[in-house]
């Protein structure tokens, strides 16, 4: 009889603690906001793109990261979430105040609306729909590249946000000061793109692939491999390597885009393999991250010059 005893009591020694994770986990409901969610701000006259992820910390805790119209995606250390209403605080990145972003919101019907408070006071709502994860079953058979840059003039793309300070010069696309960022007219969905690039002393652009993700071109010789220097996914991958020449010298990128994967040739060395892009990059021209989307280069940042656009379409 003892011997059963103490076995019970085994057993619910071992069973409790599951027990326990289980009570709780069958009352909360935060695993319906847990994921990617694009984000829509209506912030007056025209809307601007922004990305949310929330995940678990443990049992109870719920955090993520958050990416605006600009900037990088930044940490936030704890998203509250009860009977479908959601709330969060993160620190300013550009604005010169103390005041944190407000975002709160509900979720209904696996859609998210809501208001956020920008550290300057000002009102805003947005919408948010689940990010899609952009599998591919198989690996794609690609065509043939094309130029997509004539060399000549600026046919087949479009420049935006300022006025066009764009020009072409002895087969170069060059942005001779900071101003408008340019855009393809054609839109694409999985591709190989090589493009050559040169920049003087501490300027800055970047190519946006699909119009969303920013793969980062800065002055970085010498500095830390991060995300933000050059060959870096902005706010999200890492180079292995930093593979940037000085200033005023040609520099080429090799990239392939499939799904969310992205690898990354700079220089001629691997940077990036197949690493998954988890959403929009600050700048990004919109959060509809299931369609094709434009080759768009930065001209907001800085001089920057361009040659030898090639691109790979997958069939």
């Amino acid at each position: 009889m003892q011997k059963k005893f103490n076995l019970l009591i085994l057993l619910l020694a071992i069973m409790l603690p599951f027990s326990v994770v289980f009570a709780f986990s069958s009352n909360d409901d935060s695993d319906k906001l847990e994921g990617r969610w694009d984000l829509t701000v209506n912030v007056g006259k025209r809307n601007v793109p922004s990305w949310l992820e929330v995940r678990h910390s443990g049992i109870r805790t719920l955090v993520g990261h958050f990416v605006a119209d600009g900037g990088s995606a930044r940490p936030i250390s704890e998203v509250f979430f009860k009977d479908g209403k959601m709330s969060f605080t993160i620190p300013p990145q550009w604005d010169d105040t103390k005041n944190p972003l407000v975002v709160e919101g509900e979720l209904k019907n696996n859609q998210l609306t809501g208001t956020m408070i920008s550290p300057d006071g000002r009102h805003f709502t947005y919408t948010g729909v689940r990010a899609p994860k952009l599998l591919r079953e198989k690996e794609p058979v690609w065509g043939k590249p094309v130029k997509i840059f004539n060399e000549k003039n600026l046919e087949g793309w479009n420049t935006f946000g300022k006025k066009n300070q764009w020009i072409v010069e002895d087969g170069i696309l060059k942005s001779p000061r900071s101003g408008a960022n340019i855009r393809t007219d054609k839109t694409f969905n999985d591709f190989k793109l090589h493009i050559e690039f040169k920049y003087p002393k501490e300027s800055n652009s970047g190519v946006y692939l699909r119009g969303r993700y920013e793969i980062q071109i800065a002055d970085s010789k010498g500095k830390e491999p991060i995300n933000i220097e050059l060959g870096g996914i902005y706010g999200f991958i890492d180079p292995l390597e930093m593979m940037a020449k000085d200033p005023d010298e040609w520099q080429s990128y090799d990239i392939v885009l499939v799904g969310r994967l992205v690898t990354v040739v700079a220089n001629g060395k691997t940077i990036i393999y197949k690493q998954e892009i988890p959403g929009i990059t600050g700048g990004a021209i919109d959060a509809n991250e299931a369609e094709p989307g434009p080759i768009m280069m930065q001209g907001d940042h800085g001089p920057v010059e361009f040659r030898n656009i090639i691109l790979t379409p997958a069939k």
